[in-house]
């Protein structure tokens, strides 16, 4: 059987597994997508996983977005209010915003999906450390009251690293550390759970009650979001050429995340567009757990971060086309205010120098076995996860690697077990979005014990600087902290950085596709 065959084959079984409704449904304009991988949870505040991060921008929807300046605008909010001290803010909400289950979105809906996702995101987690207290006076109305200034209040919720989505009240009362599953949003698409085929198949159809905002112009994730198609289909598929020789033939309209080797070939195709959407980039991310040893030696890990080779490691990724790569790379995308390479001419690039396996036994290393989580069914990340593997072994670890899907990989990663226990020591990831231009919503650098990220370090000297840029009068000012960051995260070592590439998109017969990630309104046929 050929392998276009296979493919329609497969999309066709999928079909007919879900509900009975699909087959009617399909009659609709449908946007067909296939994503970077399976979605692996409904929580935005629970997962940073872009995977999750996509869905969530389809599905809820956030007081402020930030236009494609990352600037900061009024989403769900008509406005605000501030008073003389900067003390307080009055955020109104906009007229006639309701949930999916027709419920209206009320001021004490907001108020609990902020608290609980400030007590999980890196930006949320600054801006409510200067909140005395927020609350609904009103049903459309929402207050802060400051303990000091805060300007980037707007920013903190604009934030996409972890969207700040609002979810009625009875769901945003879980605790953050648990998974909200239950899809309930005020965004321009419902998640439709009775279509969910785990693995293959996840949709969304257009949500008929959703108000666009009435003015503004469509940028990045601010201004109307209108949804010109009924129903959005990720399709999932795993093997690159399969994709590939589906897009060719009309199969699919957009390829999230198309091999870069393959690329050439799509481009040979008028019909298709490859392009780069994101240009905040892509920076690999080798991840350490420092809750046990041998990660929660800095000697350790420095040693690790001599080791590492970013070319080697964007090589694996994106060799195939060398103009996406950026190397050397440090905390913050490549040609961006706060880029330097400070710091990073402590990462050789060579784990064969004889001094490192000497230095590894010094610093106490006693051949614990490391376990690695490697998301095999992810190319760029299975990439550098290899690289990062291969040079931690040629130094002399005693390496565990459990080559698993991503989703198994996002959930064990949030598990504090012993590594001899479900636990793990190191996993691999790209970090990605506004995040990577900022101390403030940057997942690697946070470093505040377990409010972190998953990998949960402890460094204070890390953790005075990152809170230290949101006092920078200038950007002269935040420029020195984010160098000085740099340096110091270079010593205590909170991850390993390994190099940055820019990831481009693919797509046919479709146009208004957005910069940056995914999303799925404003997008039309032709």
């Amino acid at each position: 059987m050929k392998r276009r065959s296979v493919l329609k084959t497969g999309v066709a079984m999928a079909a007919t597994l879900a509900a009975p409704r699909v087959v009617r449904a399909e009659a609709a304009t449908t946007l067909r997508f296939v994503p970077q991988a399976d979605l692996n949870g409904l929580d935005p505040v629970f997962s940073t996983a872009d995977v999750t991060r996509n869905y969530a921008h389809a599905v809820f929807d956030s007081l402020y977005g930030v236009d494609a300046d990352f600037v900061a605008k009024p989403q769900m909010a008509e406005g605000a209010v501030t008073s003389s001290d900067l003390k307080q803010w009055d955020i109104t909400l906009r007229d006639g915003l309701k949930f999916h289950d027709g419920t209206p979105v009320l001021g004490r809906d907001v108020v609990a999906s902020l608290v609980r996702w400030g007590k999980r995101d890196a930006f949320g987690g600054v801006l409510f450390a200067a909140v005395d207290e927020i609350s609904a006076p009103t049903d459309k109305t929402i207050r802060f009251r400051l303990n000091k200034p805060f300007p980037l209040l707007p920013d903190a919720l604009a934030s996409t690293t972890s969207m700040a989505a609002i979810m009625p009240e009875r769901l945003a009362k879980t605790d953050p550390f648990t998974q909200v599953t239950e899809a309930v949003g005020s965004g321009p698409f419902k998640f439709v759970a009775g279509e969910r085929v785990s693995g293959s198949r996840v949709v969304f159809e257009r949500f008929a009650g959703y108000m666009p905002r009435p003015n503004g112009a469509p940028s990045y994730t601010s201004g109307p979001k209108v949804a010109h198609y009924d129903r959005a289909v990720w399709n999932v598929v795993p093997d690159s050429s399969t994709i590939a020789a589906a897009l060719a033939n009309g199969e699919f309209d957009w390829w999230e995340n198309p091999s870069i080797d393959l690329a050439p070939q799509l481009k040979r195709n008028r019909d298709i567009t490859v392009t780069v959407k994101d240009r905040t980039g892509e920076i690999a991310c080798m991840r350490f757990n420092q809750l046990f040893p041998p990660f929660n030696n800095p000697a350790i890990r420095r040693i690790v971060l001599s080791a590492i080779s970013q070319q080697d490691a964007m090589d694996a990724v994106a060799g195939a086309d060398p103009e996406l790569i950026r190397v050397p790379n440090g905390l913050f995308a490549a040609g961006t205010p706060l880029a330097s390479t400070a710091g990073l001419d402590v990462m050789k690039g060579n784990p064969d120098r004889p001094e490192l396996k000497a230095a590894l036994r010094a610093a106490g290393y006693n051949g614990e076995r490391v376990v690695i989580l490697a998301a095999s069914d992810f190319p760029t990340i299975n990439a550098i996860a290899q690289v990062g593997a291969d040079a931690l072994k040629r130094i002399g670890f005693n390496i565990d690697y459990q080559a698993i899907d991503w989703g198994t990989v996002v959930q064990r990663r949030s598990s504090k077990e012993t590594p001899d226990k479900g636990g793990w020591n190191v996993f691999f990831t790209f970090l990605g979005g506004t995040g990577n231009l900022s101390p403030a919503a940057h997942l690697g650098v946070r470093s505040n014990g377990a409010k972190a990220w998953f990998g949960w370090p402890d460094l204070p000297k890390v953790e005075e600087l990152r809170l230290s840029w949101f006092d920078a009068p200038t950007l002269a000012a935040q420029q020195e902290i984010a160098r000085k960051l740099q340096e110091q995260a270079m010593i205590d070592v909170p991850f390993v950085p390994m190099g940055m590439y820019y990831q481009p998109t693919a797509f046919r017969g479709i146009s208004g596709v957005p910069d940056g990630f995914p999303q799925f309104y404003g997008v039309k046929k032709g």
